[in-house]
């Protein structure tokens, strides 16, 4: 969702040596830096920053090419108007008598200001400067002005907003030397702390701010570590490293020389690689769901929320476009005139989306409900109504995007085409072609060879190859569904049928990184392999770093492991939120900084989809359930709760802290067909495999048929009331006796470092096999029972359940004095319609009890308490939040449901 502004926070870069872009650029900035720059010293503060950009863009000492220019970052205070201030502090007085403004100015809600003044600390409060009253407003160049010099530790630029109702900004604020300034040790910004796989390296990028025009002496050490650190260049900001054991370490540089030295320290954790050999899909076929919570929850999503979506893609004025730009494109491949492309250029995607959706939804066994079987026959009607339309707006050498087809202006595969979405939708269709296939068992071929007509056609014009280009899309999504679907071909063809598919999505990849127009909004500002902490748009993010990490498993590649394990780690420690969910918002749509996670979060649906990918990559490759304990958080807390118990309303974001109902629609309707394929994927979120045998991930009573575990099927069946019980019991019927092992996963209810829940409820209380009780090792956070297995057998298990306080770490200040409630893998929330106090407190000693309300929002398990002056607490899962508006409380604004409760 944008906001008025469409306004993208880009990376801060920080150099030494500015590369000119322009002979005219050039004699701009030698203007401005005849003298040395105290600003690149200076502590930057602002009376206001909004949240997608950066005060440490004031003084990053980068040069605008117009007051457009985002390459380096900007700081802005929309939608602030009035006067606002920007500020630098220095550790000692400093002499200036000129400075130098650049503006920002976007043209959708930052202008150049109507008026700016110069301040100065005069020891007691901020005074004019004599001569500055006035700074210039001029855009796409830098507004000098000059005064007598001044002594001071702080300077303050006032800046008065237009009358037109538009926030200011600033690109660049420079602070000219007089000649009589101290001098000031160079400024040395650490890097990103990170993980590298041991015999790897990793990419340590330091940055150095300096008054002088020389490069400052710096040097590489290490502090400490159980290892040897070979470093390739010591003596340079930028270099790499290799490590000689696994271990935790700490580098250090050091910059400058005598007194006048300034150095940071980088924290690197060494770990081995994951096996060679991921664990195996199971694809999502024919299933079965017995569970009281999964039974209504897809019900409500096939007979509802799908039928809803049709409708909708299905209109022919649908202002965001749907199927109408897939008719509208057959005919003009067909030579026939048509109308133009409705809508956003990727309004392709919620319709791939909601194939892929469709299909899932016909694999649901309807087990006799006569309602389920009824919608599903219209769905049926509706994929041979779409499939055709669809392929029909497929040009003839395979590719496919209705916005390109209908546009003669717009290129494939160009530079100046990378918002064109090309990928994206592309990646959603191929994505779409697997289900299709696994719904008919590969009897309707036509979405699987169209899928690979499309990759076919990218193949043979995009790689590094003499004769294709090089490329990426801004939105990320092709990769993974290239990874996706290349496994896929080879599990139904064999003989590295889609291997090239695979090669060309660690090629788009390795594509971004960097250059004159890199940014972090889209993760193209260094590397693939060299970013290590999770920035900017975060469904762009997560689609990506689920797309390393499959490229990481396919290839082996150290590098990709060792950046792929870095953002895991950066997400989940720093920028994590208890529900699963991810983005803060106050970048664009994106990440903020670490540790910052205000409440009333981005959270989009989207990217939950994308958290739910990413982890369980990472549980293919590392064979580890922590991964999985990680997406069943994100499952049922920040994207089973998008939709409303009718399933005729979503979020496309999900704050922890709102009072907004949901809607039916929204004006940037992606979320609308990622969040039911999703959903509906349950075999393939359920279990895993490998030739030993199979992997027990989530806890939903179902039938499911593992196929091809070491040659052979074998068919689970769950029987359990979780999460509202803990009891389970799973039903091994393999297609012949044999001896395998069932790994069943063992629950970490806190796997990020974030949090912590108390009482303890991990791991599994009992388990036994036909009745006889087991003593089996844990592996991997899994639960390993080996034996000769037959049909019938069955495992009983027995997972503690019981209502914990969930504590964050200080260093997230929005929850500070406050306390979460957890059940089982479900995250709590108190709405103000059960009469809670939201500003109540929850006193730490405050006993909780459970209660089975089966009226309450189609049957939940409630928490109560009692806060500290006597008054009721009730609590409901969150998935369930927002569900009830009573008359007059509908659309209101303010919270009306929190997760965190002060508890002080």
């Amino acid at each position: 969702m944008k906001t008025a502004r469409f306004q993208i926070a880009l990376g801060v870069a920080v150099a030494l040596l500015v590369v000119m872009p322009s002979p005219a650029a050039k004699a701009q900035v030698q203007s401005v830096s005849d003298a040395p720059n105290l600003a690149l010293v200076a502590e930057p503060s602002a009376s206001y920053t909004s949240g997608d950009t950066k005060v440490t863009a004031l003084n990053d000492g980068a040069l605008p090419g117009r007051s457009a220019d985002l390459r380096h970052g900007s700081y802005g205070n929309w939608n602030r108007t009035g006067t606002q201030w920007v500020q630098y502090e220095w550790p000692k007085a400093i002499s200036t008598d000129k400075i130098a403004v650049y503006w920002w100015a976007d043209g959708q809600g930052v202008h150049p200001p109507k008026a700016s003044r110069l301040l100065y600390w005069d020891g007691g409060e901020f005074a004019p400067v004599p001569g500055a009253q006035r700074v210039g407003v001029e855009k796409d160049r830098f507004n000098r002005v000059g005064f007598d010099p001044i002594e001071t530790t702080k300077l303050r630029l006032e800046i008065d907003s237009d009358d037109a109702g538009n926030s200011t900004g600033v690109l660049e604020w420079r602070v000219l030397d007089s000649g009589d300034s101290p001098q000031f040790p160079p400024m040395v910004q650490g890097d990103v702390d990170r993980i590298v796989m041991l015999g790897g390296k990793t990419y340590l990028s330091a940055k150095v701010k300096t008054l002088g025009h020389d490069v400052p002496k710096v040097h590489w050490t290490k502090v400490s570590g159980p290892g040897e650190v070979d470093f390739a260049d010591p003596d340079a900001a930028e270099t790499t490293a290799t490590f000689s054991e696994v271990g935790e370490y700490v580098l250090k540089l050091v910059a400058g020389e005598g007194e006048l030295t300034d150095s940071a320290e980088v924290n690197v954790g060494v770990e081995n690689p994951p096996p060679s050999t991921p664990l195996g899909v199971v694809y999502t076929k024919r299933y079965k769901i017995d569970s009281p919570l999964w039974n209504a929850r897809a019900k409500a999503i096939i007979c509802d929320w799908i039928p809803h979506c049709v409708e909708r893609i299905d209109r022919p004025d649908l202002p965001e476009g749907g199927i109408n730009n897939f008719e509208e494109a057959a005919k003009k491949l067909a030579g026939q005139p048509a109308e133009r492309h409705q809508g956003y250029v990727f309004a392709n995607a919620w319709v791939h989306q909601t194939v892929e959706s469709i299909c899932i939804a016909l694999m649901v066994d309807p087990q006799g409900d006569e309602e389920l079987a009824a919608t599903q026959e219209e769905l049926k009607a509706t994929l041979e109504d779409w499939i055709p339309k669809i392929l029909a707006a497929q040009e003839p050498d395979g590719y496919l995007q209705t916005a390109f087809t209908l546009n003669d202006q717009m290129n494939r595969w160009t530079p100046e085409n990378r918002t064109g979405h090309e990928g994206y939708t592309a990646g959603y269709f191929i994505e779409s072609a697997i289900n299709h296939y696994t719904l008919t068992n590969g009897t309707d071929r036509r979405l699987y060879d169209a899928a690979k007509k499309l990759a076919d056609c990218w193949v043979a014009n995009v790689g590094p190859e003499e004769g294709k280009q090089p490329w990426y899309d801004e939105h990320q999504q092709m990769e993974q569904g290239l990874v996706r679907f290349g496994r896929f071909v080879n599990d139904m063809e064999g003989d590295g049928a889609g291997d090239d598919y695979i090669a060309l999505a660690k090629f788009l990849l390795d594509c971004r990184g960097g250059g004159e127009h890199g940014a972090e909004y889209d993760q193209s500002h260094v590397p693939v392999q060299q970013q290590y902490e999770a920035v900017g748009h975060a469904v762009r993010a997560v689609y990506s770093y689920s797309g390393m990490a499959d490229v990481a498993t396919e290839t082996g590649d150290l590098e990709y492991r060792s950046a792929v394990m870095s953002l895991w780690d950066n997400i989940v420690n720093k920028k994590y939120y208890v529900t699963g969910g991810l983005g803060s918002g106050e970048t664009s749509e994106g990440f903020g900084p670490n540790y910052s996670l205000r409440n009333n979060s981005y959270c989009e649906s989207c990217s939950s989809c994308g958290q739910i990918f990413f982890q369980y990559k990472m549980n293919l490759s590392y064979h580890d359930a922590k991964y999985v304990d990680l997406y069943e958080e994100t499952f049922y807390n920040a994207l089973l709760g998008s939709l409303d118990l009718a399933a005729e309303n979503f979020y496309y974001t999900n704050a922890l802290s709102s009072g907004s109902p949901r809607y039916p629609w929204h004006a940037c309707p992606c979320c609308v067909g990622n969040i039911p394929r999703t959903l509906l994927m349950l075999p393939t979120w359920t279990y895993v495999k490998d030739d030993e045998g199979v992997y027990v991930n989530l806890f939903i009573g179902s039938t499911i048929l593992v196929e091809n575990v070491g040659g052979m099927d074998v068919e689970m069946v769950q029987e359990t009331d979780y999460p509202w019980s803990g009891d389970v019991k799973i039903t091994v019927n393999p297609a012949e006796e044999r001896e395998f092992a069932v790994r069943v996963r063992s629950p970490q209810r806190s796997v990020s470092t974030l949090y912590s829940s108390t009482p303890e409820a991990d791991g599994i209380a009992s388990v036994a096999v036909n009745g006889e009780p087991v003593d089996a090792e844990v592996e991997g956070g899994y639960l390993v029972i080996r034996r000769e297995w037959k049909k019938g057998d069955t495992i009983a298990l027995e997972l503690p359940m019981t209502p914990q306080r969930v504590k964050c770490v200080d260093l997230v200040e929005a929850n500070r004095g406050r306390v979460a409630l957890r059940y089982g893998p479900l995250v709590y929330n108190i709405e103000a319609v059960d009469g809670n106090d939201l500003d109540g407190v929850l006193p730490p000693e405050a006993e909780l009890t459970t209660e089975w309300r089966p009226d309450l929002l189609g049957g939940v398990l409630v928490i109560k308490g009692e806060f500290a002056d006597g008054s009721p607490l009730v609590a409901i899962p969150n998935y369930a939040r927002n569900n009830r508006y009573p008359e007059g409380v509908r659309g209101r604004r303010g919270p009306s449901s929190i997760v965190w409760i002060r508890d002080r």
